[in-house]
Order: C-alpha cells, then structure tokens, then sequence
C-alpha cells in the first residue's frame, strides 16, 4: 500500500485554500493540513472596501468557505488561530503555537506549500499608533474602520495613499458621508500603474466628485487627542482628521521562509521557479508572498494580486501531488473602480517599456462605448504602448465612465499571446449596438498607432499643446468643433482660431499653410480628420491634439468638457 502523503499548507487567504482544494481533488488519499493565524480563512479581502461603504451589507457575504465546510467537503484539516514559528528543512515538520491554547507542537510534511501573503507597509511613522489611523488587509480591520467612521466627530478621513487599495477607499469613505483628502507622495494617481494621461483624467474625476488630493507630500507625523488621531502632518501642510488610512503597498511575508535558509528574491520574496517551487525541491510557495515573472519582458515583478493568488494555488496543488505544471508569468492586469469611473492597465506603461529597451509608439484615443444613438453610450478613454521594431503590443491602460475594463482584458490576451498592433487592428470583435461600436475603440486606437508608425500623421498631447500655450509658441491651435460646442466649453489661449470642419474646406485659405497648426476638437475623431484634410491640402505643419478636449483636463478650459 502507497504511503500516504502528507501535505502542510501555511496561509488560508487566497492560494492556499485553493491549493488545499485542487490538491484534494487530484490526491484523494493524501492528509491535507491548512495553518491560519487567524479565525478566519478563504475570504475576498479585496471586497472588504465595499464592506465599509455598505455595498456588501454583511462581512459574511465575503467568506467563501469556513474551516468546518473545509473539512466537510474537502477532507482537509484546517487549524485557525494558529501561529507557524518555525520551518525545519532537516526534519520536515513545523513548530506551530495554538493561539487559543498557548499549546506548542510540531506537524510533520512531506510536501510544504508557502502562502503567507504579503502585509501593509507601516514606516516608524509618529503617531501611526493612535486610534483612528488603521490599515486594512483583514475582516477585523475593515469592522474597526466601520466602527471609527460612526464615532468620527469632524467627518474628515484622510488617505494616506493613491494606489488601489487607497482609491477605492476615498470612494467607500466618501459613500459613507466623510470629507476625504488623499496624501500620495508621488506626483500622481495610481502611481507606477498608470501613465500620466490617464491617471490625470483620474484625478481630474476624483476630485469632481468633492475628494481632495494632495500629490507630492509626505506624512511626516500623526497628532492626536486623547489618544485619538487628529490631525495628519505632512512636510507641507497639517490636515485635520479623525479617520486615517494607511494604504501606501504591501510587502512579501518572507520571514519563515528567510529563516529557513530558503532563497529570498530581490523584492524581499520568496524565491520560486516556473513550478512555484523554491529553492528546497519539497516547499513551494504562491501567492503575495512571491514575485512574478512578467510575459513581456521575462523579469521579475512584484504584482500581489488575487487573481495570481488563486493560479499560484491551482498550479501549486497539481505539482505537490505528482504532476509537472508551470506558471507561465504575468503581464501586469489590473482594474478598479472609482466613482463612476472604470480604470485598468496591462502590460508595461510607456516609461515602463522605455527603460526594458524598447522604441516605443504611443496612442491615445478617447471614444464611446457603444453607438451615440443607443441608451447608456459613455466615453472610454484607451492608450496604448508598442514596440515600434515589431509592431508588437507592450501595454495599454484606460479609464472613463464607459466600459473600459472589458478592452483591458482584450489587451492582455493579446499581450500574452504575443500579438502585433496588425492583428489588434483586425481582431473580429463582438458587434451589436447594445455592446459595442461597429469598430471597436481599441481599432481606432490600433489604426492610429499604424498611421503613426507609416507616417500618415503626426500628433502630440494635451500636455504638450499646453506647453506650448504656456511658453507663448507662435502657432495656429485650430478648433474644428461646431460654434455652439466652442461656446459651451473652450480653451482660453490666444492661439485658438474657430473653423468647425464642415466649413474647413471652403475656408482653410484663410489660413497660413506654413504656420504650425495644432488641430483639436472634442475627442480628437474630427481633429485628425481635419489634420489629414489639411496635409492634403499642402499645410507643411499639421498635427492633431490626441484625445484633444477629453484628454485635456481642467487647465485653460471654460465649461465642462464632458466625461
């Protein structure tokens, strides 16, 4: 008779329920043990946002399976509250303590899976210790927040953060009747996520919606009252607050592993190769807790995520019961939702792509979602990265009221199966008038980056248009919209010439055919049209503003561009 294996699995968050389950599935026989330092296992942590405004009414509506219902339908021996102390390679067991007892023992292993996530970074900030300035990672934090935001006497939260975590909170705290103020010490929104087109649209839209933000400061201490927290200081200014969170990343739970002589990757992780195996043939590790590698570039990244979480898992459980599978790597998706708007970046950003060595073509194209004529039509706003040598697809990122996350999506298949703009630009996209345009926004998008990479057309940006307004460039910034769209909503700057593109052809010799002529309208369609009719035409200096009033944010423009 076979022997029967033992299998220990440190960590109930994400992978490792999802390890311990597979690995029930493919090894009936096998005595499965699942270890967790808190009461709680197997529930959506990245749900717990929602928990504090109220979308989820219930902290139980985010458990998806519970330690008797582990037991029941998986056969596996979950033990909660329960701390790992020690990992001993040369005898194959775990010291572990009994939280609830105080008892201490060994559990022995043949297979051991890693998967201790990763936990918020919290500098030796002062004051990071009084009550009301909290993190959150788990359920308790996330009841502890609830119970702060009903005694808040001020009704002012502040931030500490413009990452995922730190943005969807600035909406569930708004939601909840507080006045927030965000403090990122970086200079934008989602910093290394999204480039700065796109996370100014963002911020643009965050702060419409009554947050505050304040980008390029630091939080140098915490003042309090009675032990309770008041005000945030930073190296700017002091802000008032009684609700405080501290959402500045998350870095691996490594310290068993590092302890155990297991090799540490350089972010700090547990070390693994493409079979999630670290560097003992019989300990594998997944989840936050380990690096991925990214498709596009083949390095290392570290990119904490659910999603991966529960692939590590999948992964993990074939290899520990007998199979050979790999983990192919990442390519950096991620999505979140602020307000009323979806955002979402794959792949490199275009800084990113620069740095890997890339030549790199960029568009940006602002467009809806589905048909004007049909109900619910909303604006998306897409940027994509390419490799100007091969054609081939780096990354894109989107954000906008409209369905932008399913485009996202779209960019990481073609991303992971090694697509060129070519295919993306005849990809045969689903088509009807309640889901979609007849071409896609990532068509135009890929169309533009095609006439780019031709020479067809020459653009620049918003900010570049507004560079040059702000240095007094000599040049013609021509306004193809309608007249009553320029009066609702134009730019203030004395290069801006009105001539609508119906009359564009009737009138461009009132123009200076070698003047630079910076072409814009509302979404940039018309502008590149009009900037093509004017090449055309013998104009020697044409280009069009990409994204043109969309994309241009706040600065010089009088009335509400629309988004």
């Amino acid at each position: 008779m076979a022997k029967q294996s033992k299998i220990v699995i440190i960590g109930g968050g994400a992978c490792g329920p999802k390890t311990a389950a597979r690995a029930r599935r493919l090894d009936a026989s096998a005595q499965i043990t699942m270890l967790q330092d808190e009461e709680l296992i197997s529930y959506a942590a990245c749900g717990l946002p929602y928990y504090i405004s109220n979308v989820v009414k219930s902290h139980n509506a985010l458990l998806v399976r519970d330690a008797a219902a582990f037991k029941k339908i998986s056969n596996v021996d979950v033990l909660t509250a329960t701390r790992v102390d020690r990992i001993d390679r040369s005898t194959h067991s775990i010291d572990v303590t009994s939280l609830a007892e105080g008892r201490h023992y060994s559990i022995d292993y043949d297979k051991l899976v890693i998967a201790t996530g990763a936990s918020p970074v919290i500098p030796p900030i002062k004051g990071i210790d009084l009550k009301g300035v909290h993190v959150l990672k788990r359920v308790p934090d996330a009841d502890e927040i609830k119970v702060l935001i009903n005694e808040s006497a001020s009704k002012k939260a502040v931030v500490v953060g413009a990452g995922l975590i730190g943005v969807e909170m600035v909406e569930a705290l708004t939601a909840r009747g507080l006045k927030v103020t965000v403090v990122e010490a970086l200079s934008k929104v989602l910093p290394g996520i999204l480039d700065e087109e796109i996370s100014d649209l963002l911020a643009d839209h965050i702060t419409s919606k009554g947050a505050t933000l304040k980008l390029g400061q630091k939080v140098v201490k915490f003042k309090g009252d009675n032990n309770r927290v008041s005000h945030v200081i930073t190296d700017k200014e002091t802000l008032e607050a009684d609700v405080v969170i501290f959402a500045i990343g998350v870095r691996p739970n490594s310290k068993l592993a590092k302890e155990a002589g297991l090799e540490i990757g350089i972010f700090g992780d547990i070390a693994v190769n493409d079979y999630l195996q670290t560097s003992d043939p019989d300990i594998f590790a997944g989840g936050d807790c380990v690096a991925n590698v990214s498709i596009i570039t083949g390095k290392k990244m570290f990119v904490p995520m659910g999603s991966s979480a529960n692939k590590h898992g999948h992964v993990i459980a074939a290899n520990i019961t007998g199979g050979r599978e790999r983990f192919p790597g990442i390519v950096g998706t991620a999505c979140v939702k602020v307000f009323a708007f979806n955002t979402g970046r794959v792949g490199l950003g275009e800084t990113q792509a620069l740095e890997a060595g890339f030549e790199v073509v960029t568009a940006l194209i602002s467009n809806h979602d589905k048909p004007t004529y049909f109900p619910g039509s909303k604006d998306v706003i897409i940027k994509l990265i390419v490799d100007q040598k091969t054609h081939r697809i780096l990354g894109g990122q989107g954000t906008g009221p409209g369905e932008v996350i399913k485009r996202i999506d779209v960019l990481a298949t073609c991303i992971t199966a090694g697509m060129t703009i070519d295919t993306l630009a005849n990809l045969d996209l689903a088509y009807a008038p309640p889901y979609n345009t007849s071409l896609d926004v990532l068509h135009h998008t890929a169309n533009l980056v095609r006439n780019k990479l031709e020479g067809r057309t020459a653009s620049i940006s918003s900010d570049a248009a507004k560079k040059k307004i702000a240095d007094g460039a000599d040049f013609v910034l021509l306004d193809v919209r309608s007249e009553w769209e320029s009066d609702n909503t134009w730019l203030e700057a004395p290069q801006v010439h009105l001539l609508p593109q119906p009359q564009l052809q009737d009138e461009m010799d009132k123009l200076d055919k070698n003047a630079e002529t910076v072409v814009f309208c509302l979404q940039g369609n018309r502008a590149y049209q009009s900037s093509c009719t004017l090449k055309g035409a013998g104009f020697t200096d044409v280009k069009f503003v990409e994204g043109s009033l969309i994309c241009w944010g706040k600065d010089g423009v009088c009335g509400e561009p629309v988004l």
